[in-house]
């Protein structure tokens, strides 16, 4: 799905300036963004883990399950966004499928990288735990 193609005509779109936190991990959750031009950190422990380019999705997670946010976002550079709240992202959700499945593919995508780091970790303790000493 062409994210950017589909959210062209948006009216809600919030310019916000390089540096500034767009959400903080740990707060709550009312809205999701969908990131239309600039680019953004997202960090989980204070630890980067993307930088999230024009079409991301961020902070759908947090949306979707009613949970605290599990990361933080931070403006690299001037960015441009489309907030979409949850009565917004409901109807988003009703009225395209192909949008509905773009969300789970993204957050697929984090899952599948979250776990090939989480497994590289692992790898790496076993390999220090392993050699004599």
């Amino acid at each position: 799905m062409d994210v950017l193609a589909y959210f062209k005509s948006a009216r809600n779109v919030l310019a916000v300036p390089a540096g500034v936190i767009v959400f903080q991990e740990g707060e709550p959750a009312k809205d999701m963004y969908v990131l239309l031009q600039g680019a953004a950190e997202v960090s989980v422990g204070g630890e980067l883990v993307e930088i999230a380019q024009p079409g991301a999705l961020l902070g759908e997670m947090a949306l979707v399950d009613s949970s605290p946010r599990s990361a933080t976002v931070i403006t690299r550079t001037d960015c441009r966004f489309l907030s979409v709240n949850t009565r917004q992202f409901d109807l988003l959700m009703r009225e395209s499928p192909e949008f509905g499945r773009h969300v789970m593919k993204v957050m697929a995508d984090r899952l599948r990288r979250t776990n090939e780091r989480l497994k590289l970790a692992v790898d790496e303790l076993a390999g220090r735990g392993s050699r004599p000493r």
